[in-house]
């Protein structure tokens, strides 16, 4: 059961990774994988930069953590992955976005 946590840590950790650098080889395919336009202006500043950031830093994180010894590190990710859960709830139920169910599990 260890080995195969370790295993699914690491994909985790590889996925991430991988959406963050999506988001700064094909910012609109990123965009789009997330279900919203690719932004003009600083807008696209903020959206490829921010976005490329939290997912590169969580996979980093992720995959840091799933060595030996290292797993008090999945903090850090389990705090951003979870609170953007949390936020993405409140924007549903404060602020008339749509439930994003997929993206919360």
């Amino acid at each position: 059961m260890h080995v195969a946590l370790r295993i699914v840590t690491v994909l985790l950790g590889l996925f991430f990774t991988f959406q963050g650098v999506g988001w700064l080889i094909d910012p609109a395919a990123a965009a789009a994988g997330l279900g919203m336009p690719l932004l003009d202006g600083l807008g696209r500043s903020t959206q490829v930069g921010d976005f490329a950031m939290f997912f590169l830093a969580a996979g980093m994180a992720i995959l840091i953590g799933s060595l030996p010894g290292r797993g008090r590190v999945l903090y850090f990710p389990a705090a951003l992955i979870g609170g953007a859960a949390v936020t993405r709830t409140l924007a549903w139920a404060v602020h008339g976005a749509d439930f994003a169910a997929l993206f919360i599990a």
